[in-house]
């Protein structure tokens, strides 16, 4: 496909990073919203909002490592296409459940099947991204930066691994779930380095 052609089955990504960015704004107003002024006013108090706040942390987290890693994706995408829009919105949707998952987690106190769909919204999620990953990359041609860039993706199977086994184990020890879900957040904190090292070429 030469310039002219691209161009025109093209459009420019400048909203797609707007919209997403707006959505994910709204997510983590809505999960501190979540976050409800105790009565007391003893320390006491703070006790019943632990499993919550530890929820909040753990999503937060999450959310943000989506966030930084789609703008780190985004600085190499030159164009997106109707595919990368559905794509794009398949990741926000499943983004937009964090909400509710964290706080049907946090306010029964990390229960197994709370934690079992947190776990199974993960995956969607990290699934999606993936998606979104392949389709940007169809489009801009498995020769190109994005996609040298994005290489084989192992962290992103791996994770995905890990939210599997997740799963089912809540039902037999939750917090063994929970500590594979950090182990996830701690493999994505960093963002890619091949993006950044391709950006500040």
């Amino acid at each position: 496909m030469n310039q002219t052609e691209f161009s025109q089955r093209s459009m420019g990504k400048g909203r797609i990073e707007a919209f997403s960015d707006g959505v994910i704004a709204i997510i983590i107003t809505i999960m501190v919203l979540e976050l409800k002024v105790p009565h007391g006013i003893q320390f006491d108090s703070l006790h019943p909002l632990l499993p919550v706040f530890l929820c909040y942390v753990l999503s937060f987290i999450f959310i943000g490592i989506y966030w930084n890693n789609h703008h780190h994706l985004f600085q190499v995408v030159q164009k997106v296409n109707g595919a990368a829009l559905w794509a794009n919105l398949h990741l926000l949707f499943w983004l937009s459940l964090v909400p509710f998952v964290t706080g049907w987690m946090g306010e029964n106190a990390f229960a197994p099947m709370t934690v079992a769909l947190y776990g199974v919204d993960m995956l969607m999620a990290g699934i999606a991204y993936f998606i979104l990953c392949r389709v940007l990359i169809a489009h801009h041609g498995n020769d190109s930066p994005l996609a040298l860039a994005l290489g084989k993706d192992y962290k992103g199977m791996v994770s995905t691994v890990i939210y599997l086994a997740a799963i089912p184990l809540a039902f037999m020890n939750a917090w063994i779930s929970v500590g594979l879900f950090i182990i996830v957040a701690a493999m994505w904190l960093v963002p890619d380095r091949r993006i950044e090292a391709l950006i500040t070429k």
